[in-house]
């Protein structure tokens, strides 16, 4: 009967162990309760993400803080056009590949997220740094990194464009990944 008792409790302990171990891998600790929402879609703010000032054409604007011997943080917007506006996929990878010089190729990868179809994009090198009304490029940033979803929403597609400093886009990494896990329609 002790061993028993004794193995009762240590299922007991594995059980919350693993259901811990389940939210860790998730994410969802990342994420504050602020959520975001544009175009019949919802999704979690990072907690240590600040939501930045609006901007034309953006549906929002969050900030990261720079990691140490980075020179500023990361910002990622979201764009939402419309529906059947924007372009398709390959293109806006193409139009992001372009803001690069770099060796390699982009990283790309087509995932479902809670029933909506989602290519996230990674890409690294110099960033020519667009900016301005003809998103021209405004100086080129070595060692910068993006982080890109492109999601194939209810009203049409929704463009998360996360960039910055190597250091600073790898230290949030986590953080973007489970805001991108959290979409919702």
């Amino acid at each position: 009967m002790k061993y028993l008792w004794f193995v009762v409790v240590a299922m007991a302990a594995m059980m919350v162990l693993i259901d811990g171990c389940k939210k860790d891998a998730s994410g969802s600790d990342k994420l504050g309760q602020v959520k975001g929402q544009v175009a019949g879609l919802t999704w979690g703010i990072p907690k240590s993400w600040t939501v930045g000032p609006e901007k034309q054409m953006r549906a929002a604007t969050y900030l990261v803080g720079a990691q140490s011997g980075d020179a500023e943080g990361g910002e990622c917007a979201v764009f939402y056009f419309g529906q059947g506006v924007g372009g398709n996929i390959e293109s806006n990878i193409s139009r992001w590949v372009s803001q690069f010089e770099q060796p390699d190729g982009p990283r790309n990868e087509s995932k479902e997220v809670n029933g909506m179809k989602v290519t996230v994009v990674q890409i690294a090198g110099t960033y020519l740094a667009p900016g301005g009304p003809m998103m021209m490029a405004s100086g080129k940033k070595e060692n910068f990194r993006l982080r890109g979803a492109i999601v194939e929403g209810p009203q049409g597609s929704v463009f998360f464009k996360f960039t910055g400093p190597d250091k600073t886009i790898s230290a949030a990494s986590a953080e973007f990944d489970a805001m991108i896990g959290s979409l919702s329609k």
